[in-house]
């Protein structure tokens, strides 16, 4: 049914509240973004968002799109669904990761659903779906264990097919994201046109006896994650094994929340430490504030220990069945050579982007959607 976006006004003057009674932290002196969110930069953003930012105005730039709910296996699934305009546009599902949300594809959905109007071909049209994960801003969540992308891609299949009737489509994601679209490759390609990928870390490829040896790049991949995870993987651990006990102070505080998020988006960018170089502060509020009034970020960062519950790992001589396209974005966090994602898919389309980093669809938009259209092309019937 259709869904808009209307947030009650006690739960924007409780934000108020809240704001202005900040409560701030020290920091060591020069510290600058060595330790976590800086300070200077934190004090500022936040009263930016306790004086100028408008929520009322992003909600009405949100509500120009056409949003729907809808039940999927019991639970209100929120999405965006844009029609394409062409002769025959391809069903096309593309899902966000964490900290993003739906807001990430508000920039890529016009260039995907009406190309013609962007510089494109109307051929390659799409009719866009882009969901918020179960837990994540509008879309319900799940109080029962086991909400992993294995989860999820069956649950986007029976939105597809079954509550949309598209009986056949194609799919896109980066992050968890990347997961759940690699996951409908695997178990619903009959449905599929394709799979294109932002990001490469699901499933992981079978390395056991009789595997070829790992390449020189595949080897200095390995090295790569064991030391982002050493530097960067505090988050990943916590929401992977304790993340309830993260949720009551991110729930509580929304400069705690901000923190937490805006981190994220400076170190996983192509912005060289300027955060604001890549995004403006509307466009980091409005995702920290969708968790916010949704009160959503625990059941966000929950999916981190289902996940982590139930690695996907492939089995011998087995892939990814459904096409597959890889954009390689410099600054995504991890970035395997192509002979590693061979392992697991069958690589149609292996593309190394000239900027960018993880929140492709965000950050860069035009190259993305050039991406998505020149993979899916001649997958098209």
């Amino acid at each position: 049914m259709p869904f808009e976006i209307a947030i009650d006004q006690s739960v924007l003057d409780d934000l108020q509240v809240r704001l202005n009674q900040t409560r701030w932290p020290d920091e060591v002196t020069g510290s600058a973004w060595g330790y976590g969110s800086n300070l200077d930069y934190m004090k500022e953003l936040v009263e930016y968002w306790r004086t100028n930012f408008d929520w009322r105005a992003q909600e009405e730039k949100l509500n120009a799109f056409h949003h729907f709910k809808s039940k999927v296996d019991g639970l209100d699934i929120h999405f965006i669904h844009e029609r394409g305009v062409g002769p025959s546009p391809m069903p096309l599902v593309i899902t966000h990761g964490w900290p993003s949300c739906f807001f990430e594809m508000t920039k890529i959905i016009p260039l995907l659903a009406d190309p013609a109007s962007h510089g494109g071909d109307a051929a390659d049209a799409f009719d866009v779906v882009a969901p918020s994960l179960p837990g994540f801003g509008f879309s319900q969540a799940s109080n029962d264990p086991g909400m992993q992308v294995q989860k999820v891609a069956d649950m986007w299949a029976t939105l597809m097919t079954e509550n949309l009737g598209y009986p056949k489509f194609s799919a896109q994601g980066g992050d968890i994201g990347s997961g759940v679209t690699s996951r409908l490759g695997y178990s619903h390609h009959e449905k599929m046109y394709g799979v294109h990928l932002t990001s490469v870390t699901r499933p992981t490829p079978y390395l056991g006896p009789g595997s070829r040896p790992l390449t020189e790049a595949e080897d200095a991949l390995v090295t790569q994650r064991d030391r982002w995870f050493l530097d960067e993987g505090g988050y990943n651990h916590i929401q992977g094994t304790k993340p309830q006990t993260l949720s009551y102070g991110l729930n509580d505080s929304p400069a705690g929340l901000a923190a937490w998020i805006i981190e994220k988006y400076r170190t996983w960018s192509d912005c060289h430490g300027d955060i604001e170089s890549r995004y403006t502060k509307d466009e980091l509020l409005t995702i920290v504030t969708i968790y916010w009034v949704t009160n959503s970020i625990g059941s966000s960062v929950r999916m981190y220990k289902e996940n982590q519950s139930s690695l996907w790992t492939m089995a011998e001589n087995e892939k990814v069945p459904a096409p597959a396209g890889m954009a390689m974005f410099p600054q995504e966090i991890s970035r395997p050579p192509r002979e590693w994602a061979e392992r697991s898919y069958d690589v149609r389309r292996w593309q190394e982007m000239p900027r960018g980093g993880h929140f492709a669809a965000l950050e860069e938009p035009q190259l993305l959607a050039h991406e998505v259209r020149e993979f899916f092309r001649p997958l098209r019937d």
